[in-house]
């Protein structure tokens, strides 16, 4: 009985004591933990001991107040702590990393756990490293647009060097690569279609099936995009205004009708608004390729 209580006291002298980090969960950082790890010497709190108590071959757990501490247990931990178990096992944490707190989820917690002691991701000794944290990674993913909400492919770079994730659109690409089916200035009005008639160059664009706008013809990046999908889509190309709009130029006009909105177009004259329609008729007549 008498061990029992002085190891009891000194060990909740260890979890308060300065400079051992053991006052806050090793985990999650929730302050006060009244849970340990035996086995990897570490401090932590009830919601993150139920999930140490899934490995056992990694991680034993016990109450500091309700639970027998033998006296070698409470030399393991004299020795070890949580500041030391953080050199260890959180080593080579990648600044992109996500480290969950205390009012995160389990679902949070338990990840974390199991890469810092069962997977063992972050020791300064692992010879297979994330290839992210060595320094980059570059691949292709489908990103879904924020205006057509279709995928598209791009190109993806995650850089751990900048803590960053960055993606190229076509607009990165050459435009001599493109394959532009048509180019050249049309005027366009805001998505109230009460708004000022504003000219710019315009490129269609069949491969990526985007009607691309810019200020000038040698602008590097373009000021807006369209997104011509299919006809059963619910897109289509019409000769005039949208009903109830009215303009004071009398110009061609050409209403591009999309699942969100329509967007509307004047040109130069009739020749430019047919060329118009029956290249954006021929980009949506087309299939949605993979």
């Amino acid at each position: 009985m008498m061990d029992r209580d002085r190891n009891k006291t000194l060990l909740l002298e260890l979890q308060r004591a300065a400079g051992t980090g053991n006052a806050r969960c090793a985990d999650c950082g929730e302050p006060d933990p009244e849970w340990a790890s035996y086995k990897l010497g570490i401090f932590i709190c009830l919601n993150c001991s139920g999930i140490h108590r899934n490995l056992p071959q990694i991680s034993r757990v016990k109450s500091l107040r309700l639970d027998f501490w033998e006296n070698d247990l409470i030399e393991f931990m004299k020795q070890h702590g949580n500041l030391c178990a953080k050199a260890k096992y959180e080593a080579k944490v990648p600044p992109y990393y996500y480290i969950p707190q205390s009012c995160d989820c389990l679902v949070l917690k338990e990840q974390w756990i199991r890469a810092k002691y069962e997977r063992e991701e972050f020791v300064a000794t692992r010879i297979c490293q994330d290839p992210c944290s060595a320094g980059s990674h570059e691949g292709f993913l489908w990103k879904r647009g924020r205006e057509s909400r279709q995928f598209k492919k791009r190109r993806f770079l995650l850089s751990a060097r900048e803590g960053v994730m960055k993606y190229y659109t076509k607009e990165l690409i050459p435009r001599i690569t493109r394959n532009y089916v048509k180019e050249g200035h049309m005027e366009k009005t805001g998505p109230k279609q009460k708004e000022a008639f504003k000219v710019r160059w315009f490129c269609l664009d069949s491969q990526e099936r985007n009607l691309m706008y810019f200020k000038n013809p040698l602008d590097a990046y373009a000021q807006g995009q369209v997104f011509i999908g299919r006809m059963d889509e619910g897109y289509e190309v019409r000769a005039g205004l949208p009903q109830g709009v009215r303009v004071k130029k009398r110009k061609p006009a050409i209403t591009v009708v999309t699942p969100l909105r329509e967007f509307v177009f004047l040109c130069e004259n009739d020749r430019e608004q047919r060329e118009w329609i029956d290249a954006l008729n021929g980009v949506i007549a087309q299939p949605l390729t993979g």
